[in-house]
């Protein structure tokens, strides 16, 4: 090889290796996500999650966690095979147990929350990157769940009110609608579980919600809410009502109240007797395409960067 040729050579390699790294490298690291609405809490106090993340609730969440909550869509238990109850500690649902995730587990009642309406079309927003097939379960806490005690298991019905088996990922979420069971009133948490079939990952996350009554309040627990007006949230999903606050006492007194939370879409009230209704209803939606599509096509660019650059430097070689 003459000098010439090497020289080509090393300057092909040189051009093609700084953009092929970033594609291959930002694969793996984006396939997580979490709740944006109802907003989770890891969400709303995340650097991305706007006025939640300056709430009272968040500022103690992040300072007992010790740091910021950056990686907010990745809260994830690997290998627990379904055995949610058995591996993830009472006390510790929230943050999945993990010590980067602690200060998700807070016992107060002034966290970022959204306002529902009992037996309403609940809209879930569930922000992810990279669609993975899984398992999305429902759950929300027994009525008389008090928030200012610890999250633990038997504040959960041990079936989850709506189940999601591989939903589409469309623009960058994943949207689940499920019908609310009509017996909640107050401060609820609605705790979402996503099985992962396509890897050994489990996602866990708590998202704060408080029930409407039909005078139009939240209830004792709401009893300080802000209220809130027809908009979008925070989180720029869809759910079935707005975004509160709620008053009632907790373990970690609040210095402010959280921020009102709007949602896109009003609920429908079920219509019928108004008796307790839990039976898991569910549908996704699966218009539209995902975020998944850039990933994929920078992976294209990758292997037809990689396979053109060997064949010039191929060429080079041979003059």
């Amino acid at each position: 090889m003459s000098r010439m040729t090497a020289h080509r050579a090393a300057l092909t390699a040189a051009l093609v290796t700084p953009f092929l790294l970033p594609l291959w490298a930002a694969g793996p690291a984006q396939a997580h996500g979490a709740p944006t609405d109802p907003v989770s809490r890891v969400y709303a106090c995340s650097p991305d999650g706007g006025a939640d993340a300056r709430s009272a609730a968040c500022k103690a969440a992040v300072a007992a966690n010790g740091a910021p909550f950056t990686l907010w869509d990745n809260l994830r238990v690997p290998d627990v095979g379904g055995r949610d109850r058995q591996v993830i500690p009472d006390g510790k649902l929230c943050s999945g147990g993990l010590p980067a995730y602690k200060g998700l587990d807070l016992a107060r009642s002034d966290w970022p929350s959204t306002t529902l309406t009992p037996g309403a079309t609940l809209s879930m927003k569930y922000a992810s990157t990279i669609p993975h097939t899984g398992t999305f379960k429902l759950y929300l806490t027994k009525q008389g769940y008090d928030p200012a005690k610890p999250l633990t298991w038997s504040e959960l019905p041990s079936q989850p009110f709506a189940a999601v088996k591989d939903p589409a990922l469309t623009n960058g979420a994943y949207r689940i609608t499920a019908k609310l069971p009509s017996d909640r009133t107050g401060h609820h948490v609605l705790y979402t579980i996503w099985q992962n079939s396509s890897t050994t990952d489990t996602y866990y996350s708590c998202s704060d919600v408080v029930f409407r009554t039909a005078s139009g309040s939240g209830g004792k627990a709401a009893a300080s809410s802000t209220g809130g007006s027809a908009g979008s949230g925070t989180g720029g999903g869809s759910g079935a009502g707005s975004k509160a606050s709620s008053g009632s006492p907790a373990a970690t007194p609040p210095s402010s109240t959280a921020p009102s939370r709007t949602a896109e879409t009003a609920a429908t009230p079920r219509q019928g007797t108004g008796a307790p209704d839990s039976t898991p209803v569910a549908s996704t939606s699966t218009a539209g395409s995902g975020p998944s599509a850039p990933m994929l096509a920078g992976g294209a660019a990758a292997v037809l960067a990689l396979t053109g650059g060997a064949a010039l430097a191929l060429r080079l070689r041979r003059r």
